[in-house]
């Protein structure tokens, strides 16, 4: 790993391989590093994406989740020991990251304007999901864990990578980022499933914290928030780094938001805001 001091600090990365090593999970393995050029030697974990061979072959799928769930709950269930350590995914960055949609999809890019009103439904959004976050069984979470940052491997699958922005932070979060993934969309009825499979698998202390009921709820509204974000970092990555492929996969993300408009009343605003100004302007100015 090339990163240079000036754009990138490798501590964090350092850090967390450690965690992830003593957990026993499959991540890279720092064999030296030079902090102070910012180089680091690891080893490889291949080159076999989950993204790449679940577009390939969706019959994996079943095989591959469940390797990425029981990774999931062992980070969870292991990293108690080390989640103190990380930052706290607290309400200063859950809504530092809401207002990238506000902000760089709505406002940058679409050159949409909010009336009085709408900023008050926004922020009335914005309150309801961080509440949904801040609520849930504090976990340790990788923050980043879907199908471009799992590798194949041929023991201890799967692969992780690009943990370096890890966080002590709500028990759905990485979860939802698994199977409601901004790069390829299961049926709700299988991502329910497999939503239903994580908790039931978890220990008896968790569920007896969060019945069924509200572990749904807790997923689906973490899913609201993580979508916002990602379409808002889809946006700025492409104004601010030129990185325009990027846009292609706003639709894909926030459909997901859409999806949940007949089950949540407190996500109507949002719903007309994506349903008829955010994707209608985004497909006009593409």
């Amino acid at each position: 790993m090339d990163a240079p001091p000036g754009q990138e600090d490798c501590l964090p990365f350092v850090r967390v391989a450690g965690y992830l090593e003593a957990m026993r999970l499959n991540a890279p393995r720092v064999i030296a590093a030079n902090l102070d050029d910012g180089f680091l030697l690891l080893t490889d974990l291949g080159s076999r994406l989950y993204l790449d061979e679940l577009r390939r072959n969706p019959g994996a799928a079943e095989r591959l989740y469940a390797d990425a769930i029981a990774a999931l709950l062992t980070m969870q269930r292991r990293g108690t020991a080390y989640q103190a350590s990380l930052p706290p995914y607290d309400d200063e960055l859950l809504r530092f990251e809401l207002s990238l949609f506000h902000d760089w999809l709505c406002g940058k890019h679409l050159q949409l304007s909010f009336t009085a009103a709408e900023e008050a439904a926004w922020q009335t959004c914005c309150d309801m999901l961080v509440d949904n976050a801040l609520h849930q069984p504090q976990v340790f979470v990788h923050r980043d864990y879907h199908s471009r940052n799992l590798m194949i491997t041929g023991d201890d699958n799967p692969g992780i990578l690009d943990f370096q922005d890890a966080v002590e932070g709500p028990l759905t979060y990485d979860l939802v980022s698994l199977l409601k993934d901004c790069y390829v969309r299961w049926s709700a009825e299988q991502v329910r499933h497999w939503a239903l499979e994580f908790y039931r698998a978890l220990d008896r202390s968790m569920r007896v914290q969060v019945d069924e009921m509200q572990f749904r709820r807790y997923f689906e509204l973490m899913g609201v928030q993580r979508h916002l974000k990602a379409a808002g970092i889809f946006a700025r990555l492409n104004h601010r780094d030129g990185k325009a492929a990027y846009m292609a996969d706003i639709p894909r993300t926030l459909s997901y938001v859409i999806e949940l408009g007949p089950h949540y009343e407190e996500l109507q605003f949002l719903v007309r805001l994506v349903e008829q100004q955010v994707l209608p302007t985004l497909v006009s100015a593409s």
